[in-house]
């Protein structure tokens, strides 16, 4: 059986797709909408992609990054959070700050398209019950109405899977250390650096992740 992967070389996606690498024949996509990071999150998923003898896939979607103004495809700043705001109001202030359009929906979408191409199973995603907090395009409620629209808006009999929604990054380190995911490779940050910056809020969130899961943290950070 086939299946459409989601891939951003992040952490939360390589371990959500890692979990399906011996059910499915995985069509990976990485999409580059003119975030700081596209490169790093290219090169991170082509990575991943040849490790598990996954198809690979780019897609470039500029106009997506030209839409609302997001701190990852513009030059403004990028927020800085501390871990301990990571859980306050603060952090809903941050993610209006990166929030970029439709992104989720767009990604799915597009997903959706290849998988009735290619009469695929499973469109896979990494989203997760921390960022489902800040972000509505991770929680139950989208997962649930895409995949209705799915049940219309295709021939093939396909659905979204998105195995972490209920994770925290905790949790999610460690399901990618139980499967021995490749975890070093995975790319996280903002800033779109060769190296990590360690002060964006998905450096952050990274960080914190391997903190409280007591594993070690492969990341090498700038800071």
């Amino acid at each position: 059986m086939k299946a459409i992967s989601i891939l951003s070389g992040g952490l939360d996606s390589t371990v959500a797709t890692v979990k399906f690498a011996e059910k499915y024949d995985i069509h990976a996509i990485t999409f580059d909408y003119g975030q700081r990071s596209a490169m790093m999150e290219i090169e991170a998923s082509k990575i991943i992609s040849k490790t598990y003898g996954f198809k690979h896939h780019v897609i470039k979607l500029p106009w997506l990054g030209k839409l609302g103004g997001s701190a990852l495809t513009t030059k403004n700043r990028i927020p800085k959070p501390t871990m301990d705001e990571l859980e306050s109001d603060v952090a809903k202030e941050t993610a209006r700050m990166v929030w970029v359009p439709g992104r989720n929906l767009v990604f799915t979408s597009i997903g959706a398209a290849y998988a009735d191409a290619i009469d695929a199973r499973a469109i896979i995603v990494g989203w997760d019950k921390e960022e489902a907090r800040t972000f509505p395009d991770n929680s139950w409620r989208f997962l649930r109405a895409f995949n209705k629209l799915l049940e219309v808006g295709v021939l093939a009999d396909v659905k979204v899977e998105a195995p972490l929604i209920n994770y925290t990054k905790k949790e999610i380190v460690e399901e990618g250390h139980r499967l021995k995911a490749p975890l070093e490779v995975t790319y996280s940050c903002y800033e779109g650096g060769r190296l990590h910056c360690g002060l964006c809020e998905s450096c952050m969130r990274r960080k914190r992740a391997f903190k409280f899961a007591g594993i070690e943290d492969p990341t090498v950070y700038k800071f």
